[in-house]
């Protein structure tokens, strides 16, 4: 019998994996394109070996530590070596603004500094010059002439006779309650925030949704969203404290591929990555001619209104033909194998869930923030308690309730120690009772389900006084397949309006059958007959809205949005501000 360890403690999950999940392969990436495993003691003895070499550093107990590199074994030592060493880890993104840098750096009072690549440091270099008092900087890829993270483990291991026993000593002295990690908010407004995170927290919640995992030790899971994010991370020790493998993916381009190379059995994403995979399946049956491509369109309108909920013995009967015939082919491009899909960070078309589910591709939403460690609420695959268009059942030992506005409250070893340096945010989130406001609105779907509405800040007024919940409308307009991306304006104006990405291999297409002449996207856009088209769509969707949701004006753009030019935000939500300023013109011609 397997011995179990208790895990109050975020390094407790070594202690666990060397008794419980011995195995040779419990992390892994890839190394000049083959996979570098690494066992449960590997881990164990490479991640104490770091902590010893930080503490050579002279780093003492309360110290930060920055992070910024892709996901990567690695980021793993470091992170348990950190948390060994009572230093506190402080992960960020790689992808933001100069802005955030010389913001975060010097806010989080780091000492050192990881970075994980030669092009990252490249890129990060001239930022750090920038800084007064910039921390020491370590690269994990060889860079010449600057210190490697190598340096660090060598130090450790030449006086881990030295540390030993001061290490021994924090694994029976650090509580649950000492400070373990600072995260950034990404933010879709002001300046990021860092949220401190204590080690029960983090334990409290991984362990919480763990609970409700149907993968064990015999499986495969492929990482790819941001470690730094703590949906990753969280997920991440979840599957660490179920001794499930783990592997990185080389790169967000080769997904498909690493899916296939590990016949991985799970997965993590937000929506935007499932919806591009919905996407290309869509594209796919195109590309196929006569009786395939009837086949396929048969499978592909009997996945888009899968109901798991209510199967008759003809649809289960018809969802064995269609998985044969069609999605079978789907799993064998992905490794083969049923998956656990776990999204959140905001919505999911339901027929993208619907689809996925007929074809053993099962999607699960989730609902949590930063400052919750992250999960609130969850669709449950252990015991089946999922609904489409909810995220699911709120966590044991999470209380919730709800202001008089709809405003999301809850409560428990879930919530954040405060705002680092900022008592007043931390005052404005907390109350005196302990409930954190969320800044979401949502309701209770049959007593079980918690259903998000839209972001509180996010809801405007026209000026006949109606609210608009600007996100519930854009989920609506995007379910439709010519519609890429939306944008609903409309604060204080009579009306609202949308501005719209049109999908663009799908209006090419339907321009071809229509036998249009068009010199680019551009102009395509302009033609009164793709404007008619993205109306009679617009028409049939207000029919589900109320009036003063309804969209009465709108205007199509070639555009994309992204992290890169700062009109997503790193968890890819909209970042409102900056595309009202972005489409400033284009608003005012709107209206005028």
């Amino acid at each position: 019998m397997k011995e179990e360890v208790k895990i109050t403690r975020l390094f407790d999950l070594l202690e666990r994996l060397q008794k419980t999940y011995p195995k040779e392969d419990i992390l892994a990436g890839k190394v000049s394109g083959a996979w570098r495993k690494y066992s449960s003691k590997e881990y164990a003895e490479i991640s104490h070996t770091f902590a010893y070499g930080f503490l050579e550093l002279g780093l003492k107990p309360g110290d930060k530590v920055i992070t910024v590199m892709n996901n990567r074994p690695e980021w793993n030592f470091v992170d348990m070596g950190t948390a060994l060493a009572g230093i506190v880890h402080v992960p960020i993104y790689t992808t933001l603004s100069e802005d955030d840098y010389l913001y975060i750096i010097p806010h989080s009072d780091a000492k050192v500094m990881i970075i994980g690549s030669a092009t990252l440091y490249k890129h990060l270099a001239p930022t750090i010059a920038k800084l007064d008092n910039p921390p020491t900087v370590f690269t994990i890829d060889q860079v010449e002439g600057v210190n490697n993270i190598e340096q660090i483990r060598l130090s450790g291991e030449k006086n881990k006779d030295k540390w030993k026993s001061v290490i021994e000593d924090n694994k029976k002295n650090i509580t649950p309650d000492t400070l373990l990690t600072i995260i950034y908010t990404s933010g879709t407004t002001g300046t990021p925030k860092g949220v401190m995170h204590a080690h029960s927290s983090i334990v409290f919640n991984f362990l919480g949704h763990a609970a409700q995992q149907t993968m064990n030790e015999t499986h495969r899971y492929l990482s790819f969203l941001p470690l730094c994010h703590i949906y990753e991370r969280t997920m991440n020790y979840e599957f660490q404290a179920l001794g499930i493998s783990i592997y990185y993916a080389e790169n967000m381009g080769t997904i498909a591929r690493d899916l296939k190379d590990i016949q991985a059995d799970g997965f993590c994403a937000v929506p935007r990555v499932i919806e591009m995979m919905y996407k290309k399946l869509e594209d796919a049956g195109k590309t196929l001619k006569g009786i395939k491509r009837v086949i396929y369109r048969w499978a592909w309108n009997f996945g888009n209104t899968f109901d798991y909920e209510n199967l008759t013995f003809w649809r289960v009967m018809l969802n064995k033909i269609f998985d044969k015939l069609v999605y079978s082919k789907w799993r064998a491009n992905l490794g083969g194998h049923e998956m656990i899909i776990v999204t959140g960070g905001s919505s999911i078309r339901a027929c993208v869930i619907r689809l996925f589910s007929a074809a053993k591709l099962y999607i699960y939403e989730g609902y949590g923030l930063t400052e919750t460690a992250p999960v609130i609420a969850v669709n449950n695959p252990k015991d089946k308690i999922r609904k489409i268009g909810t995220v699911g059942k709120v966590m044991d030992g999470t209380e919730l309730k709800f202001a008089d506005d709809g405003e999301i409250l809850t409560r428990g070893p879930h919530i954040m120690m405060g705002y680092y340096k900022d008592p007043e945010a931390t005052k404005a989130a907390i109350d005196d009772e302990g409930w954190f406001y969320t800044g979401d609105v949502g309701e209770i779907v049959d007593g079980i389900f918690l259903r998000i509405t839209d972001r509180k800040k996010e809801i405007f007024k026209l000026s006949n006084g109606k609210y608009v919940a600007p996100q519930m409308v854009e989920n609506k307009l995007n379910e439709s397949p010519f519609i890429e991306s939306s944008l609903v304006i409309g604060s204080n104006q009579k009306v609202a309006s949308a501005i719209i990405i049109p999908n663009s291999v799908l209006i090419q297409d339907w321009a071809a059958r229509h036998r249009m002449v068009f010199q680019d996207l551009e102009n395509l856009y302009k033609t009164k007959e793709v404007n008619d088209l993205i109306h009679k769509e617009i028409e049939r969707i207000n029919k589900t809205l109320a009036p003063h949701e309804q969209i009465k004006f709108f205007r199509l753009v070639n555009d994309e949005w992204t992290t890169a030019n700062g009109l997503l935000s790193q968890t890819l939500k909209l970042r409102r501000n900056q595309l009202n300023k972005h489409y400033e013109k284009l608003i005012a011609e709107i209206y005028s």
